[in-house]
């Protein structure tokens, strides 16, 4: 039996104390300091990495769980192959990625806690440099943080850059997306939705006592595929000669 179309997770609903903190928290960072964190946020981040070295990241082995896309790559490459991976730097905010990589040779994106690191009005450019080397028919595969998540409501006042926008103590910052944005976000610069849905989780601190809700989005957006081209061998590729004049008057 058929089953029935797929019913889409509404954003997380907060508590009464909740949502009294984020009506308490709506002062926003001064200009100034927004655009010093704009200018230096490459260095934020560098600093970050320094940091946290490779202790901070974990192996993402749900992403081939997730990602079917993924599961023949993991296949095909169990390990780094310099004549069939290329590692370079790029800010994909102003640098041209046809650069790089040539155009529509892509068969797979990933955007994994990649675009929430990005200011909201720098995200198009991301997701413009990526549809030119992705191929017709392939996808964006796309995780980050959702509205409400745990994180989000743990911001302090002073923190706020703008809607669904902070920055941390250490000058990272970090936007929690809604499913209409990104959705938004990606059909105006051509692609089209396959999914896009909120991913609940726990996390939970048995020491402490503590189970804080974790919320993020998953998703997938395609590049459209290419029209087949018309037969050579169809006479009339666009059917401007209708054989009769019944068809003739249906056309019309």
């Amino acid at each position: 039996m058929a089953s029935g179309p797929r019913t889409r997770l509404q954003a997380r609903i907060l508590s009464s104390e909740e949502e009294e903190k984020l009506q308490r928290d709506q002062a926003l960072v001064s200009d100034f300091k927004q655009q010093k964190l704009e200018k230096e946020a490459q260095k934020n981040w560098d600093l970050f990495y320094k940091r946290n070295s490779t202790n901070f990241f974990k192996d993402r082995h749900w992403t081939t769980r997730e990602f079917e896309e993924l599961r023949s790559c993991r296949d095909k490459n169990p390990s780094y192959d310099s004549e069939r991976c290329k590692v370079f730097q790029c800010d994909l905010t102003a640098d041209d990625l046809l650069e790089h990589v040539p155009a529509e040779s892509v068969d797979a994106v990933l955007l994994i806690f990649v675009l929430s690191a990005i200011h909201p009005d720098k995200m198009h450019r991301v997701l413009h440099n990526v549809y030119q080397v992705l191929k017709p028919g392939k996808c964006v595969l796309f995780r980050d943080y959702g509205l409400y998540d745990h994180a989000m409501l743990r911001f302090k006042a002073g923190s706020k850059l703008g809607e669904n926008f902070y920055v941390r103590q250490d000058g990272t910052r970090s936007y929690f997306f809604t499913d209409e944005f990104l959705a938004r976000l990606f059909a105006d610069t051509g692609y089209e939705e396959v999914v896009n849905e909120y991913v609940f989780r726990e996390t939970v601190n048995k020491k402490e006592g503590l189970c804080v809700p974790r919320v993020f989005l998953q998703s997938k957006f395609r590049k459209p595929p290419k029209s087949p081209a018309p037969s050579s061998h169809d006479p009339d590729p666009l059917g401007t000669q209708p054989d009769t004049g019944e068809s003739l008057k249906s056309f019309f």
